[in-house]
């Protein structure tokens, strides 16, 4: 098999991962997104390949890339719809309330001044978080209406236009931990808890993981949650609450694993990249019965061919690891 593996910055992780497809026999081929060319019309030299794994840390360069590649037929892990998903916390909020997952009380709303109402219709305190971020970046407390008017105000001023959305999320009063449990293929594979004295208890922000055991009600929610947003491997991040149990907080379409390898003694990397590569032979063989790869056909799309040739969109040669 031979698996295309799109970064902009190596780090352990994607070097375990490359080690692991080689251990297994796959050809693998990092390739920087910062250098690369893409012709939406053809897959040009990305056609070499049976599937592209993402391990971008830019997610506009993964969903641009995911989404042009995609569109032309190739496999990636993740797809694209479950990218999307998890990259956007409200996106995840109404995939876990349809499938009944359990997850935090959230409101929404689009203005300051309704953003107060959506925050004291929770109660103080609750957490706001900008709906696509990662790493415990911007995410705050608000424990009064001072505090909700004064970083509603800095939010309008100095923010993104992602900040324009008000997500209010529910405060959870969790043990001085959550959990984290990593599914790949539908399996809850490993687990970890990260402990903090601090309310936000990321491994970024200094808290310290250790590993759990997965019981049947972990695996069992992680699982569905996984399922509820499409994804081939991901991270289910889960708090503890004392009156509803066990609730889905957030889903990692692209997780970080090197220290739960550690901590779990469960070979992460390597769990992963048998699972990219028999996704990678599924559509392989699928692709040798229809005659090629095609392009995914959209209700909007007029008919297209399922020719794979040309070059304007072929990687650079620098994205390769030496």
């Amino acid at each position: 098999m031979r698996i295309a593996m799109t970064y902009t910055r190596l780090r352990v992780e994607e070097r375990m991962l490359i080690d692991a497809f080689e251990d297994l026999g796959a050809d693998v081929t990092p390739i920087d997104l910062r250098s690369v060319v893409f012709n939406p019309a053809s897959l040009g030299d990305w056609a070499r390949y049976d599937a592209v794994f993402d391990r971008s840390l830019s997610l506009t360069n993964t969903l641009t890339s995911v989404r042009i590649l995609e569109s032309l037929g190739m496999r990636c892990i993740n797809p694209l719809h479950a990218i999307e998903t998890c990259a956007d916390k409200l996106a995840t909020t109404l995939a876990l309330i349809r499938t009944g997952v359990p997850t935090p009380e959230v409101r929404v709303a689009v203005e300051s001044e309704p953003g107060i109402e959506a925050i004291e219709q929770l109660g103080y305190p609750c957490v706001l978080k900008p709906t696509v971020g990662s790493w415990g970046r911007l995410v705050s407390r608000i424990n009064d209406r001072d505090a909700a008017e004064s970083i509603l105000e800095h939010r309008e001023v100095l923010g993104s236009v992602n900040h324009s959305v008000v997500y209010a999320q529910e405060h959870i009063n969790k043990p001085d931990r959550d959990i984290r449990v990593f599914v790949v293929g539908g399996n809850a594979i490993a687990a970890i808890e990260r402990r903090s004295e601090h309310w936000l208890t990321n491994t970024a922000r200094g808290a310290v993981a250790a590993g759990m055991e997965i019981t049947p009600e972990l695996a069992d929610l992680s699982q569905r949650a996984v399922a509820a947003v499409g994804a081939d491997i991901a991270a289910v991040d889960l708090l503890e609450c004392p009156r509803r149990g066990l609730l889905v907080n957030e889903i990692n379409h692209s997780m970080e694993f090197r220290n739960s390898t550690t901590t779990t003694g469960v070979e992460i990397h390597r769990i992963v990249a048998q699972h990219t590569l028999d996704i990678a032979q599924a559509h392989a063989s699928q692709a040798a019965g229809d005659g090629g790869i095609h392009p995914v056909e959209r209700a909007c799309d007029a008919p297209v061919s399922g020719e794979r040739a040309g070059s304007a969109g072929a990687p650079s040669g620098e994205g390769a690891l030496a």
